[in-house]
């Protein structure tokens, strides 16, 4: 029987895990930014009050500035729990290690479904319907913004560094 080990202890681990963070973490609230831009003509205040409605809910969008801060906090927060979360399955599940753009669509698709089916149902944020639209836009953003660095980053990082034990 094959197992595959991996070394958590390899000198960058936690270099690596900072610079996926912060690129995933900085592509995907900067796509958010221009996307609502898009729409509504504003900065990015919204999008930030927003994150932060997730926990104060309706007083997130209130006069506070301090709310924007703190929706940058919780939005970089989520993606470092994602990026661990990532970078410790990685070497775990094979199937991650076979194809970069596979590995970027399974992980867009699972951080949407934890974040638009869990996370933000059980927050304060405001509802919405369901539109088909968004959710797929959704997708595509944490595909190309999220998925794609984190497997580009984390398959360079474990390049012959999997040990096979056999």
């Amino acid at each position: 029987m094959t197992t595959i080990t991996a070394n958590y202890n390899k000198p960058g681990a936690f270099k690596t895990i900072l610079f996926a963070w912060l690129i995933a973490g900085s592509l995907d609230i900067l796509t958010a930014f221009v996307d609502y831009y898009l729409k509504t003509g504003k900065g990015p205040e919204g999008v930030l009050k927003f994150i932060a409605s997730g926990v104060f809910g309706k007083a997130a969008f209130g006069d506070n500035d301090s709310m924007v801060w703190i929706g940058l906090l919780l939005h970089f927060v989520i993606a470092l729990l994602f990026t661990i979360a990532f970078f410790l399955l990685y070497p775990r599940l094979k199937f991650l290690r076979i194809n970069i753009a596979l590995t970027a669509i399974i992980i867009g698709i699972i951080i949407w479904l934890i974040m638009s089916r869990v996370i933000v149902p059980l927050s304060n944020t405001p509802k919405y319907p369901f539109n088909p639209i968004n959710a797929i836009k959704a997708a595509l953003i944490l595909i190309f913004m999220i998925g794609f660095p984190l497997s580009i980053i984390f398959k360079k990082y474990y390049a012959g560094n999997l040990q096979q034990n056999i």
